[in-house]
C-alpha cells in the first residue's frame, strides 16, 4: 500500500467517482475549472518549496534570514487534534496518538505507513539558522509519486464501477487527456492496474467469506450464464439468506469460467468448487437455475451429491421470469414486423428534436396522453410494449408526423389497417401480462408464492384466448404455444417443496395457491416436513422430555410437579404443529411486507419462523426481472460482453460487492477515497487562492 486507510461511506462510493462511462469523455474546456481537477485527485500536499538534505545532486547554497520551522509544524499538517485535545489523528488511515507523543513517532508513522509524505520531515530539527540545501528536481519527484498513488487509485475505483478493463488506461488517448492537464503525471502502467485489482478482489472476498461464516440459517443460490465477445463461457453463482433481524440479504460468490464444452458436467465440478471455497455446502437449500438443460444436469448431479452425504433437503427450480418472457415472446410473434417498423419510426423521433417537438403537440391536440423523450426503443419486452402503447394510444399523432415528413419516412414506416388491428388485439391480449411484469419488477421481496400466484392469473389468461371463439386463429396458435411453455414451468415446480414455499407467504397461504399444488397430500408432506426438520433439531431443549434441572434434581420433585412437567412437555409436543395453527388464519393483505409480517409474528410461532427464514430467501428468478425485462439488461449485457477474460472475475465481482455495502480494500488496508476527495477540495482551494494572492 502507497497510503493508509479508512473507511468508504455509501455517499463516497456513489458520488465522489463522478468519472464514468457516461461522462469520461469531457472535453479539455470542461477540465479548465479547478473543481475539474478535483475529480482527478492530483493532490498537493507538500509546500510550494521543498527542502532536503544528502541528496547526491547538485544543488545552491542559501542562508535563510530568518528563524527556520521546526520539523514539529512539518509532520502536523498531516495530523489532526481530536476536540478534547487530547490526541492526534492522522488525516490519512485515522491512526491517533497522544498529543504528548513525541514528532519523531509521527514521522515514523509517516514513513512507513504513507510513503512519501515524511520526505518533507528529513531537515534538521534545530532552530538555529543553518545552511541549507534546496533541491527542487529530487523534491519535486517525491511530491508526484504522492501525488499520483492517489490518482491511480481513484481510477482503480473508475475502472471498477464504470466495469472497464484495465487496457482502457493504456488508451494513448487518455494518456494525452492527462498530460494535458499536468505534464509531470505517470499513470501506472497497465499490468500495474491488474496487479492491484487482483488484489483487492482477494481482500474483498475474505470479507465476504467472514460474513457468510456468521449466517445461521440455510442459504439459497441462483445461478446465471452469459457468453463474452471473445465466445468465453461465465456463470455467476449468487448466494442469498434472510438475516436475524428479517432483512433479505445477497451477496455475489464468484464469476466462474466454464471450460469447453461447458455441460453440465463442466458447470457442476466449477459451482461445487464455489460452494467449497465458501463452505457452504452444507448449508445450501435450493438452487434457481436458468432452466437450460446443461443448468439443470448439473443441478440435479449436486443433489445426488448432496443427498449421498445425507446434508439436508436441497432442491432445485425453474426461473420464472424467464419463462414468463418466453411466453411474452410467442404472444408477440406474429406482430415482430410491425413492432420493427414502429421501433424505426420511433428512433427517428429520438434523433430529431424537430419531428419530436411536432409528435408533443399533436399528442396534445388530439388528447393522446403525455410521452416524455427519449422514448424507449429497447428489444426487450417493456420497449416492445411501448411500441405497441404508440400505435394504440397515439396513432392520430404518429399518422400526423408521418404526413409532415412524408417525403423521408412515410413510405417505409407507415402502417396499413390490417397491420394497425393486428396490434390493437396484441396490445389489449398483452396488457395483463405487462401489469403482472411491473408488478414483479417492482415488487420488495418477490417469493415463490406470489411468482406462482402471478403465474397462474397468466395461465388463465392464455387459456382463455385459446379457447375463445372470438380470436384469430392466428393468435389461437400463439396462445397454444404460451401455453405450452406455461404447463411445462407448473410441472417443473409440482413438488413438495414449492408448495412449502409459497404457503410460508403469509399473503398467499394455502387459498391463493394454484390448483396444480392444493392436493391435500401435499399439505400432509409439508407438515410431515415441517415436524421432521424443524420441531427438534432447532429447539431439542423443549421436546426432549426432563431438562437439566430435573436431572440435578434426581427424581427428587413432587408428585405433583411431575405432573405438571408431563403437561408442560405434552402442549410442548402439540405446539411443534404451528403450521396448523398459522394455515388457520386468513391471509395477510397482498400488499404485506413479509419479512415484516414473520419479524411481527416470529414469537408466535418460533419453529414456523425458522422454516420461513430458511425457505422464503429461496428465489424464482435466477435474474433480476427488471434486468431481463427492461432497457437496464442492455447496459449490463453490453458491459459483460465486452469484458476480457483476464479482468471479468474481479472487476465484476467487486463492483458488485461494493453495491451491497463491504468496503473497498487492499489487503489489510480499507482505501478512503472520501477523505482523498476532501484533501484534494482542500488543497486546489489553498493553492487557488494563494496563486490569487500572488497576482495581487
Amino acid at each position: 500500500m502507497d497510503f493508509g486507510t479508512g473507511s468508504v461511506s455509501g455517499r463516497a462510493a456513489a458520488n465522489q467517482m463522478e468519472w464514468t462511462v457516461n461522462n469520461a469523455f469531457k472535453t479539455y474546456k470542461d477540465m479548465d475549472h479547478p473543481k475539474s481537477m478535483m475529480d482527478l485527485a492530483l493532490i498537493q500536499n507538500v509546500d510550494p518549496v521543498d527542502i532536503g538534505l544528502g541528496s547526491s545532486e547538485k544543488g545552491t547554497t542559501v542562508v535563510p534570514t530568518k528563524r527556520k520551522k521546526t520539523m514539529t509544524s512539518v509532520y502536523l499538517k498531516f495530523f489532526e487534534t481530536a476536540p478534547d485535545g487530547k490526541s492526534r489523528r492522522c488525516k490519512f488511515c485515522g491512526q491517533s496518538y497522544s498529543i504528548a507523543t513525541a514528532t519523531g513517532n509521527l514521522g515514523r508513522h509517516l514513513s512507513n505507513r504513507h510513503p512519501g509524505y515524511d520526505k518533507s520531515g528529513d531537515s534538521v530539527t534545530s532552530s538555529a539558522p543553518q545552511p541549507i540545501t534546496v533541491v527542487r528536481k529530487a523534491q519535486q519527484q517525491g511530491k508526484q509519486q504522492m501525488d499520483y498513488d492517489h490518482l491511480n487509485w481513484l481510477l482503480v475505483k473508475w475502472l471498477i464501477l464504470a466495469s472497464l478493463p484495465p487496457s482502457t488506461l493504456e488508451e494513448k488517448w487518455l494518456a494525452n487527456s492527462f498530460k494535458f492537464l499536468n505534464p509531470s503525471i505517470q499513470l501506472w502502467p497497465g499490468e500495474r492496474y491488474k496487479v492491484k485489482i487482483r488484489e483487492v478482489f482477494r481482500s474483498m472476498q475474505e470479507d465476504v467469506m467472514a460474513t457468510l461464516e456468521k449466517v445461521s440459517s440455510k442459504v439459497s443460490i441462483i445461478l446465471d450464464f452469459w457468453s463474452s465477445y471473445e465466445q468465453i463461457f461465465y456463470m455467476s453463482v449468487t448466494c442469498q439468506w434472510i438475516d436475524e433481524n428479517w432483512s433479505f440479504q445477497q451477496v455475489l460468490l464468484d464469476i466462474c469460467q466454464i471450460p469447453y464444452p461447458c455441460g453440465g458436467s463442466e458447470i457442476y465440478h466449477s459451482l461445487d468448487k464455489v460452494l467449497k471455497m465458501y463452505n457452504i455446502e452444507s448449508r445450501v437449500l435450493s438452487c434457481t437455475h436458468d432452466n437450460s438443460q446443461n443448468a439443470i444436469h448439473a443441478c440435479h448431479t449436486l443433489k445426488e451429491e448432496l443427498d449421498g452425504q445425507k446434508l439436508g433437503m436441497f432442491y432445485y427450480i425453474p426461473c420464472a421470469a424467464r419463462t414468463l418472457n418466453l411466453i411474452i415472446e410467442d404472444g408477440l410473434r406474429t406482430t415482430k414486423p410491425v413492432i420493427s417498423k414502429v421501433r424505426e419510426f420511433v428512433l427517428e423521433l429520438n434523433s430529431s428534436a424537430k419531428m419530436s417537438e411536432d409528435f408533443i403537440q399533436l399528442t396534445a391536440a388530439y388528447q393522446e396522453g403525455c410521452w416524455k423523450f427519449p422514448l424507449e426503443t429497447s428489444a426487450r419486452w417493456s420497449g416492445n410494449y411501448q411500441m405497441l402503447d404508440i400505435v394504440c394510444k397515439a396513432g392520430k399523432s404518429m399518422d400526423g408526423v408521418m404526413r409532415k415528413y412524408e417525403d423521408t419516412i412515410a413510405g417505409r414506416m407507415a402502417l396499413s389497417p390490417a397491420e394497425k388491428n393486428a396490434v390493437s388485439i396484441v396490445h389489449k391480449y398483452l396488457e395483463p401480462f405487462y401489469k403482472t411484469t411491473n408488478n414483479i419488477c417492482t415488487n420488495k421481496l418477490l417469493t415463490i408464492g406470489l411468482v406462482l400466484f402471478f403465474m397462474d392469473h397468466i395461465s388463465e389468461m392464455i387459456i382463455l384466448c385459446r379457447d375463445s371463439r372470438h380470436s384469430s386463429d392466428w393468435l389461437k396458435n400463439a396462445a397454444e404455444d404460451m401455453a405450452t411453455k406455461s404447463r411445462s414451468y407448473t410441472t417443473q415446480v409440482g413438488n413438495i417443496f414449492i408448495f412449502m414455499t409459497a404457503i410460508l407467504d403469509p399473503r398467499i397461504k394455502c387459498e391463493l395457491i394454484p390448483e396444480s399444488l392444493s392436493s391435500g397430500n401435499y399439505l400432509e408432506e409439508a407438515r410431515t416436513l415441517f415436524i421432521r426438520n424443524y420441531s427438534s433439531r432447532h429447539f431439542s431443549s423443549m421436546t426432549s422430555g426432563y431438562g437439566a434441572q430435573e436431572i440435578e434434581d434426581g427424581g427428587g420433585v413432587s408428585f405433583a410437579e411431575e405432573i405438571a412437567r408431563k403437561k408442560r412437555r405434552v402442549s410442548l409436543s402439540n405446539a411443534t404443529d404451528e403450521l396448523t395453527q398459522y394455515l388457520s388464519e386468513p391471509p395477510a393483505p397482498i400488499p404485506t411486507d413479509v419479512l415484516e409480517w414473520w419479524k411481527v409474528n416470529c414469537t408466535r410461532y418460533p419453529r414456523l419462523s425458522v422454516m420461513a427464514r430458511d425457505f422464503l430467501a429461496v428465489q424464482p428468478t435466477s435474474v433480476a426481472p427488471e434486468d431481463l425485462f427492461c432497457s437496464k439488461g442492455d447496459e449490463i449485457y453490453k458491459q459483460r460482453f465486452c469484458m476480457p477474460h483476464d479482468s471479468t472475475q474481479a472487476i465484476l465481482c467487486i463492483r458488485s460487492w461494493m453495491q451491497g455495502g463491504i468496503k473497498l480494500k487492499c489487503k489489510s488496508d480499507e482505501i478512503d477515497y472520501e477523505r482523498l476527495m476532501e484533501m484534494a477540495g482542500a488543497t486546489i482551494a489553498e493553492n487557488t487562492a494563494g496563486l490569487d494572492k500572488k497576482q495581487r
